[in-house]
């Protein structure tokens, strides 16, 4: 995983270890190892202690777990501290009191998955428990719960105000929601300028062939960045006194997101 906030957030199912380290090698910025979704109700013990088995700090992932009203959510807690567990992704986060639960389990970073109205309406103070250090778009269970027919203007209101969450609790830019379309790349490319756009930071991803289309997206292309270069020459160039490019006033504002673009291409 990179220093920088992760672009990239791969699954795997915690009941398959054969895919662990494939996963790990994959390309993404980060792994999320799953102990929800992805594994039925009956092998839930046997992938918990699979995924006990495997972790190690050689190869840091992400976990997520069980809901706090799960049958599972106190077994997973246990593991939210162990060495190899750089975060933890909570599942059907709705509760501040639930996200603080797993910050004293010894959590290194949790990803509150906001994915119902119940969620969306805690948001903020969810954003503010100590140890966040994301939200994560549920989108499609959230859109379940809502009864809402589309993903993209029918929530359009919903990922704003997660942006604008995150930005007032000083998070990172929030996570969205999978593509479910896995060999749709066109699909995947339009979903993540989408989120890019609206002030996202990040994707899940349920397929290896997904994270290359995701990282390219949200990464700075090589236009933007001449733009960026041109924009903060022509700035230092004018010394202070107004100057315009191609037609256009260069202000403060310009001058900052151009450097805020050539500093995420320098993480990257």
């Amino acid at each position: 995983m990179t220093s920088a906030p992760a672009r990239s957030y791969l699954f795997v199912p915690a009941n398959r270890p054969e895919m662990f380290d494939k996963a790990c090698k994959a390309g993404a910025d980060a792994v999320i190892v799953d102990l929800e979704d992805a594994v039925p109700f009956a092998d839930k013990a046997m992938a918990r202690a699979a995924l006990a088995a495997w972790l190690s700090p050689a190869h840091p992932v992400l976990v997520r777990i069980n809901g706090a009203d799960s049958a599972w959510f106190d077994e997973d807690l246990a593991l939210c501290g162990a060495p190899g567990v750089a975060g933890v992704v909570l599942s059907k986060a709705e509760r501040a009191d639930d996200v603080a639960r797993v910050h004293a389990a010894g959590a290194a970073a949790i990803l509150p998955l906001i994915e119902s109205a119940a969620g969306f309406d805690n948001v903020r103070a969810i954003a503010a428990v100590p140890g966040v250090g994301r939200l994560v778009f549920g989108s499609i269970d959230f859109g379940l719960d809502l009864g809402i027919r589309g993903e993209r203007e029918e929530l359009l209101f919903f990922r704003s105000q997660l942006v604008l969450a995150s930005r007032l609790a000083g998070l990172a830019a929030p996570v969205d929601g999978v593509t479910t379309a896995i060999g749709d790349a066109a699909r995947l490319d339009a979903d993540t300028l989408h989120a890019r756009q609206m002030g996202f930071g990040g994707k899940l991803c349920i397929h290896p062939k997904q994270v290359p289309g995701v990282n390219r997206c949200f990464s700075p292309g090589e236009e933007e960045l001449a733009w960026a270069r041109r924009v903060l020459a022509a700035a230092a160039a004018s010394e202070g006194a107004a100057v315009a490019l191609d037609g256009k006033m260069i202000d403060r504002p310009v001058i900052l997101r151009a450097q805020r673009l050539l500093d995420e291409a320098s993480r990257v």
